[in-house]
């Protein structure tokens, strides 16, 4: 097995000559301001298998990219919808739009339920969401080989849990850049970075037992984003510090081989 960063959360996993995305996505414009499609991007290497969606933020689901590149019928793994009215779900319903209008074969899932698709073997897992929106993280094995995908959570106690249950990892791919939410509709803001920050990071790879931790759900040039979205001022530097060996950088379309 190996995998591929395609840039912020976007993962591309392959597999006895088949594929599948996690969180791939080409129009950061909802996060970023004056970002331009694909930009600072990769598109897949080729039609993938299924689609596995940590959580319905704009960032993270884009129905027009996996459109594009999902074999046709192809599932889409997600969360469920979230709770009660248009205002709570004020962050997910665009997501949730833009999925019906290209007719996607999404499916909600639960915490640790499993499917199976040609060599790959996947498990939703327990996430928490740093706005309050459902979340699942994601457990991908294949050829002997099993890798994290951690969305954009915050830490939380089910690493433990997780751990006793698919420990070691050949790879994990952690969140890492402490983002810290001050929205108008979210008052007083979080004392708590809404997505993993760096040290958070490592410690989560650590409980994991990673052979490779791969951050993720940062940008390394800093561009302009929404107003109130900061992160850390250097996201690969710090996590680099805190992970010590299992550190391992990957730049946007670069490839990690598990099987060397």
């Amino acid at each position: 097995m190996r995998v591929r960063r395609l840039g912020w959360a976007g993962v591309e996993i392959e597999a006895g000559g088949r594929r599948l995305v996690v969180d791939y996505v080409r129009d950061l414009s909802p996060l970023f301001t004056g970002w331009k499609p694909g930009e600072g991007l990769a598109e897949p290497s080729g039609k993938a298998t299924a689609a596995l969606v940590t959580h319905l933020h704009r960032d993270h689901t884009d129905a027009s990219a996996l459109a594009d590149a999902l074999t046709p019928g192809a599932p889409v793994l997600r969360p469920a919808p979230g709770h009660g009215d248009d205002a709570d779900n004020v962050t997910t319903l665009p997501a949730e739009r833009e999925l019906a209008l290209h007719r996607l074969a999404a499916e909600v899932v639960d915490a640790w339920s499993t499917r199976e698709f040609g060599p790959f073997r996947v498990t939703a897992v327990p996430s928490v969401d740093g706005l309050g929106d459902p979340q699942l993280n994601w457990v991908v094995q294949a050829d002997g080989q099993r890798v994290f995908h951690g969305g954009d959570t915050m830490f939380h106690g089910y690493w433990w849990l997780i751990a006793r249950r698919f420990s070691p990892f050949d790879a994990v791919f952690l969140p890492a850049n402490g983002a810290v939410v001050d929205a108008p509709h979210l008052q007083p803001p979080s004392p708590l970075p809404a997505a993993l920050d760096p040290r958070q990071a490592a410690a989560a790879a650590e409980i994991l037992d990673a052979r490779y931790a791969v951050p993720m759900h940062y940008e390394a040039e800093q561009p302009d984003k929404i107003a109130g979205y900061v992160e850390v001022s250097d996201p690969e530097k710090e996590f680099r510090t805190h992970a010590g060996r299992r550190a391992h950088v990957l730049a946007v379309g670069e490839w990690l081989d598990l099987a060397t």
